[in-house]
């Protein structure tokens, strides 16, 4: 299998992973009873109110099922690469990726149950912060909740606009973020990268002219903010799983090629570097570098088997894209890292 071949289903899997995790959130958001935790947010009862959002992580499967199939198709991908084979007699051996395997289910559950625990972990938390800090500030108790699961958009029909589906790390920046906007200096808003900047105008007459902007206006501004984080999570949270499955899977299809008769002896990898500007250093360093299967490649930051092997230092695995072809396998990584500056 070509190294580009693999970079274009690394490409697509990033693209279905992200269509999936957004329509999780959005499950999530719809099935929130607003009604509900209004009225328990008004009677003072955040755990009720915690409650009636309904998070369940039964709700996340559809982002679950495109994380396997995404994994087969990582594997299926690895051995239809490999050249064929033939035994003592002569005879064609043939073998398919089986993602029954036990070694490559235990991983992909173990992986993928992790990874949804972590995702729903997260969201209970920036849940029950939201609601708290919202009665806390005596806001009106549906404001509170629709800022949560956000307003619906007569255009999509879909809930925009609110926290749920960022992490807490996000929904601190949207504050500081409205925080900005009713300040004096509004123009400070305006250096965080995921600001809609359709808005700048509003923001400098505001500046200029020492009139505060109209809490009307705040209110969409932040929301847009919320909504270009989503989307941020969604590509940040896909790039990182479809190369951390399909990079896997190639690893579990080569273990399962060894034991049908494919010498391992014959097998490389060979890391090279999309020489993006957003590889880190450590990992352009790698660049043209190859071990023998079974190997780990010895960067700066530490061990590391593939880009975004989990196992790997949390610096060496997060955020990276990456191809790979084998037998002969070619690791290409290319970058991780913010794309805003104020994140």
């Amino acid at each position: 299998m070509a190294a580009n071949s693999f970079e274009l289903l690394i490409a697509q899997w990033e693209e279905r992973l992200r269509r999936a995790f957004l329509d999780a959130i959005y499950l999530i958001r719809d099935q929130a009873q607003i009604e509900a935790i209004t009225r328990l947010l008004d009677r003072g009862d955040i755990d009720g109110a915690f409650r009636a959002v309904g998070l369940d992580p039964a709700q996340l499967r559809v982002f679950d099922k495109a994380l396997g199939q995404a994994f087969e198709a990582g594997g299926v991908a690895t051995v239809t690469g490999i050249p064929p084979l033939r035994d003592a007699n002569g005879l064609r051996v043939r073998f398919q990726f089986a993602i029954r395997n036990p070694e490559a289910e235990r991983w992909l559950r173990d992986y993928a149950g992790n990874l949804i625990r972590e995702i729903v972990d997260d969201q209970r938390q920036l849940i029950r912060g939201a609601l708290e800090r919202g009665m806390r500030a005596g806001m009106n108790p549906r404001t509170v909740a629709l800022d949560l699961v956000g307003r619906i958009d007569p255009v999509t029909g879909r809930r925009i606009g609110g926290l749920i589906g960022l992490t807490r790390s996000q929904e601190e920046w949207a504050r500081n973020y409205a925080e900005e906007l009713a300040s004096d200096n509004p123009r400070a808003a305006m250096s965080r990268a995921l600001h809609d900047k359709r808005f700048n105008r509003a923001i400098i007459k505001a500046a200029e002219t020492k009139t505060p902007l109209s809490a009307e206006l705040r209110e969409k501004m932040v929301a847009a903010y919320r909504n270009r984080a989503l989307r941020y999570r969604a590509e940040t949270i896909a790039r990182k799983e479809a190369i951390t499955a399909l990079h896997e899977a190639q690893e579990q299809a080569l273990n399962q090629a060894v034991s049908a008769g494919v010498d391992p002896a014959t097998i490389t990898m060979t890391w090279r570097s999309a020489h993006d500007k957003r590889v880190r250093d450590a990992h352009r360093a790698l660049d043209g570098e190859s071990i023998r299967r079974g190997g780990v490649f010895r960067s700066m930051l530490g061990p590391i088997r593939y880009p975004g092997d989990p196992n790997a230092s949390a610096a060496n695995a997060a955020g990276h894209q990456a191809s790979v072809a084998a037998p002969s396998a070619q690791y290409a990584s290319a970058p991780t890292g913010s794309r805003d500056s104020s994140l």
